[in-house]
């Protein structure tokens, strides 16, 4: 048992490493270039949201329309902790998801207590709070207009696409290895408890508001983070792109890739964000393509592409040999009737 442990450990840490280091290799090599890497890159922060609105909605088991502004705490923070401060900006980034996280625990406290549409209500009318401040915070945004902040520009330096590619994919694989494991944990099997009956699970003696609170927290924890590695690696933001349509757009990759399904967010996450670049010479058209692509999930494929299901890398590591067994007996099968 241990060693098929530490296989697993092994083989989960090759993948890891092999989709963090081999595309950042070809980037620095110009194999990619850096338009391509910048869309790729895009739809690991957009994957990391994703993963904030399913820690909530999936997970958790609540409905929250206003991950957007715990992202652009997270995102004026470093920008504020960075130019102001000089603070470094690896340590600017940690402080400021642990500043969305402490906003999403005071956020918690008045809204966690509501449920199903009033929850999506205040979390939606606190996004829009966020907004509103921020435009009318004109010395650290520069207005409705925005703000240039070239002194934390990744891009702009000698390797800049590689460097973010690293630091915004990296983070996505450590929140996804950390979620992981915090599932399986105590905590996580006491808030998937809490997703399936409150009743039952008060029931059995687990506090449902302390694991309600516990999935919040960490929820704007990771959209801080997200926050965090935008802003940087965009250089130019606005408030406008943190409103109400940027949350369902987090929503959205959700809803796609199926409800307390991490993989399946972040497949939708990539697939939906390399999507809206290709479809991009249709113009505006281009915007019908969602509303489209929903309607037919949900009428074909309600429960999204994975459902609450995982991809496990470890299981088909093993149905490998016995698929590839099967494959080959049909191919000679086949031949044989043939000849």
């Amino acid at each position: 048992m241990k060693d098929k442990n530490l296989r697993n450990m092994l083989l989960l840490t090759v993948l890891a490493l092999l989709a963090l280091l081999l595309p950042a290799l070809l980037i620095e090599l110009g194999v990619i270039d850096p338009y391509s890497a910048q869309i790729i890159t895009l739809g690991g922060i957009n994957a990391i949201m994703a993963i904030s609105v399913n820690v909530i909605a999936g997970i958790t088991g609540q409905l929250s329309l206003g991950q957007a502004g715990f992202e652009a705490i997270g995102a004026y923070m470093v920008i504020a902790l960075t130019e102001s401060l000089h603070i470094p900006l690896p340590l600017s980034m940690l402080l400021a998801a642990l500043t969305a996280a402490f906003a999403g625990f005071l956020i918690g406290f008045p809204t966690l207590k509501l449920e199903g549409d009033y929850l999506a209500i205040v979390t939606l009318a606190f996004g829009e709070i966020i907004r509103v401040f921020l435009v009318n915070l004109k010395d650290l945004t520069g207005g409705p207009n925005g703000k240039q902040f070239s002194t934390i520009l990744t891009t702009s330096l000698e390797h800049g696409a590689m460097i973010s590619y690293l630091a915004i994919i990296g983070s996505l694989l450590l929140i996804i290895v950390f979620l992981h494991n915090f599932i399986r944990s105590t905590y996580g099997r006491a808030i998937l408890a809490v997703r399936e009956d409150e009743i039952a699970a008060r029931s059995n003696g687990i506090s449902v508001f302390r694991y309600k609170m516990i999935g919040f927290v960490m929820a704007s924890f990771i959209a801080g983070i997200a926050g965090g590695l935008y802003a940087p690696f965009l250089g130019f933001i606005q408030p406008k792109q943190f409103d109400f349509n940027a949350s369902i757009n987090d929503l959205i990759y959700v809803v796609f890739g199926g409800m307390g399904s991490v993989t399946g967010s972040v497949i939708a996450a990539f697939s939906l964000t390399i999507l809206q670049e290709a479809l991009r010479i249709l113009k505006d058209y281009r915007l019908l393509i969602y509303p489209v692509l929903l309607i037919l999930m949900m009428l074909f494929r309600p429960q999204g592409l994975l459902g609450t299901k995982e991809i496990s890398f470890t299981s088909l590591y093993e149905k490998a040999p016995a698929f590839c067994r099967r494959l080959c007996r049909q191919l000679r099968s086949r031949s044989k009737k043939e000849a």
